[in-house]
């Protein structure tokens, strides 16, 4: 099979459903942290910007410039992160790499939307973007909580 129809395949209407769906799009007003992340590879970048109430993300907003498979990415986070802690966020950004780069299983819920990006793990040029703004967010998180 080309390249070319690989990648057809790879931006499933799932994936590109997702990325015109994002969750908590824009910046807060006064986050107890905020992280910017950018792929080198691609020039994809993530912001997130978040507030932790009794240990758990009570606020929660990213600025998402990337490709779809990046926004996709960003959508399931989005869909999960209120409510979540450092901790859960740490552990979700290790599982979704695993996923990616080491075949290892599907994140657990509520991560599980991660399945969507399944196909992405033979795109080893496109894992950067993916992980972009789960590992902003768990990162956020720690400096939130510090």
């Amino acid at each position: 099979m080309s390249e070319t129809s690989d990648l057809i395949k790879l931006y499933s209407t799932r994936i590109l459903a997702l990325a015109a769906e994002i969750p908590h799009l824009g910046r807060l007003e006064a986050p107890q942290a905020s992280v910017k992340k950018r792929s080198p590879l691609c020039g994809s970048t993530v912001t997130v910007d978040l507030s932790l109430t009794d240990g758990r993300v009570a606020d929660f907003a990213q600025e998402v410039k990337a490709c779809a498979l990046g926004q996709a990415s960003a959508a399931v986070l989005g869909a999960a992160v209120i409510g979540r802690t450092p901790e859960e966020l740490e552990a979700a950004a290790s599982a979704l790499e695993s996923m990616l780069k080491q075949d290892g299983p599907v994140p657990p819920a509520p991560f599980d939307g991660y399945e969507a990006l399944l196909p992405a793990r033979e795109f080893k040029n496109r894992h950067a973007s993916i992980l972009l703004s789960v590992q902003a967010a768990a990162e956020a998180a720690r400096q939130a909580a510090a």
